[in-house]
């Protein structure tokens, strides 16, 4: 409390709980509209008359501006004072979402979603910073460091669940125009309870590194386009794709040697010397690319299932127990001292036994209820594993070069979301082709079973008073039908089991590797903000 009295950036009469849920209340829109187009992409893509990759990209381009943005922030967190930061950045942000309501252009749309990313990263490392400054305990740091990622991790089960029912009942803009009236009554709260303190000097603007928050936003979009578009448009045989791999070789080149031949670096490259590090990254690589192998399941849910948006979000409610169970689980082992592997272990178990249980469970009839269970124990896992591993990965460097690391944290989380995109794209056209082959190499027409199905399929529709010529085509329209059932659940089936040999693979990585433990998991300084 003598701390928060200290730093009067809030106004006397504002009690010290009304600040914090403020603080983390301005963080809540900018989350729900991160992932706002996955919550519905075919609704998303028909409005936008665009395919379900450019929507993809949409919130790639969310992403990159997140994160190429991050670290440049801090000079504008330096130059304006706290009351019209929070001001200039949400008016902004008002206004790029009052943008997306009224355009029903995709390339209208790109920009705006990559400048929308950019007022996030600032929105939530201010409000994260001034949360961490007023709470002079470790164990208030790292519970509000849980809150956030909590949040975080939910987005996509929230949005589905709060979305499902205004996508069916309006066009898909009606999104942005909620997230508009959600803005406000956090806006209205800052007004009236924020000072115009300034806790710096002014430091004028004009020593930006502009350059290297360039150079690093272009690598960051040619990563998403190409893992996104990279399957649709054959790979390297296309140009384009060509071009932008040969475009990240080069930029990340110069990238490289500017950050090692400048003073103050943009993200300081130290940071990979920490062996443990470097070992946290590709945990968290990982577990993102598992993460969002729940995708996975809510296609087979609408396609094999048939079940509507609202069946598929209100299932999802598992998920997000899950989700929240894990976050609270894991805060508490972080606060006790708990050692990295004995957080990572079970995280790893629980998601190899969700990709186990969903392996046994895709059939082409199956019954919801089976999948409550699964669903629940793959949040859990996530949320075992989220913060504890980004706070592990802080907590490997020098407090001096924290926000560099939590900087990379976030490029690898960016990376693992695209790259998960491409290998299921990958994933699914081989297997679906590997499978649909193998399928017509055993049914002909000369086969018993093949014989038996078309003649029941033809002799039912005939029944219902079809002709004869239609009943028999479309009875080979049918069994075509199941054979694409089934090449989608073989392929479900095949992921899930990579998967579960990549989980396998890493938990014998955690359990061989004592040193691991070496690190303390806890936040070093007061002024970092969570990537």
């Amino acid at each position: 409390m003598l701390m928060a009295r200290k730093i009067p950036i809030f106004k006397r009469w504002a009690p010290e709980w009304l600040i914090k849920i403020i603080l983390f209340a301005m963080t809540l829109p900018g989350i729900i509209i991160f992932f706002l187009p996955l919550a519905n992409i075919s609704a998303a893509a028909g409005y936008y008359g665009c395919e379900p990759a450019d929507i993809q990209f949409a919130v790639a381009l969310f992403y990159a501006g997140y994160v190429g943005f991050y670290s440049l922030e801090r000079r504008f967190f330096s130059f304006l004072a706290a009351k019209e930061y929070f001001l200039i950045f949400t008016t902004l942000q008002i206004l790029a979402c009052l943008i997306c309501y009224y355009t029903h252009e995709i390339y209208i749309l790109f920009p705006v979603r990559f400048l929308q990313g950019m007022l996030f990263a600032g929105n939530v490392n201010l409000s994260l910073t001034l949360i961490f400054t007023r709470l002079s305990s470790e164990r208030g740091r790292e519970i509000s460091f849980s809150v956030f990622f909590g949040i975080l991790i939910c987005a996509l089960p929230f949005n589905n669940l709060i979305t499902a029912d205004l996508i069916d009942s309006y066009n898909f803009n009606i999104v942005y125009k909620t997230a508009i009236f959600s803005y406000l009554p956090g806006l209205m709260f800052l007004t009236l309870t924020m000072s115009n303190y300034r806790p710096h000097a002014r430091f004028p603007l004009y020593k930006l590194d502009w350059e290297s928050f360039v150079l690093f936003s272009i690598i960051l979009v040619l990563v998403g386009y190409i893992t996104i578009f990279g399957q649709e448009y054959y790979w390297l045989e296309d140009h384009r794709i060509m071009g932008s791999v040969i475009g990240i070789i080069v930029l990340g080149g110069i990238s490289v040697f500017r950050q090692n031949a400048i003073k103050r670096a943009y993200i300081d490259l130290r940071v990979f010397r920490y062996r443990n590090f470097r070992v946290g990254l590709l945990v968290l690589f990982i577990m993102y690319i598992c993460r969002f192998t729940s995708g996975i399941t809510n296609n087979y849910f609408a396609t094999e299932l048939h079940l509507d948006p609202f069946h598929i979000s209100y299932i999802n409610i598992f998920n997000l127990s899950g989700l929240v169970l894990g976050v609270i689980i894991a805060c508490c082992m972080v606060l006790q001292k708990k050692k990295i592997q004995y957080i990572w272990v079970p995280g790893f178990l629980m998601l190899l036994l969700f990709h186990a249980l969903m392996y046994y469970s895709f059939d082409v009839q199956a019954n919801e209820f089976n999948y409550f269970i699964p669903l629940c124990i793959q949040g859990l896992g996530v949320g075992l594993l989220m913060v504890p591993t980004i706070i592990f990965i802080i907590s490997s460097v020098p407090a001096s070069i924290g926000p560099s690391a939590a900087a990379a944290a976030l490029a690898i989380r960016y990376l693992g979301f695209c790259i998960s995109i491409a290998l299921i794209n990958f994933y699914e056209l081989f297997e679906k082709s590997r499978h649909y082959n193998a399928f017509q190499d055993h049914l002909t027409a000369v086969d018993p079973a093949v014989k038996n199905f078309l003649h029941q399929q033809a002799a039912r529709l005939m029944a219902k008073g079809m002709s004869e010529d239609h009943a028999v085509k479309a009875a080979n329209k049918l069994l075509m039908g199941r054979m694409n059932i089934q090449d989608h659940v073989r392929f479900a089936m095949d992921y899930y089991e990579m998967m579960a040999w990549l989980l396998s693979a890493s938990l014998l990585l955690i359990l061989l590797f004592p040193y691991l433990n070496r690190t303390a998991l806890y936040l070093k300084s007061r002024r970092l903000s969570p990537a």
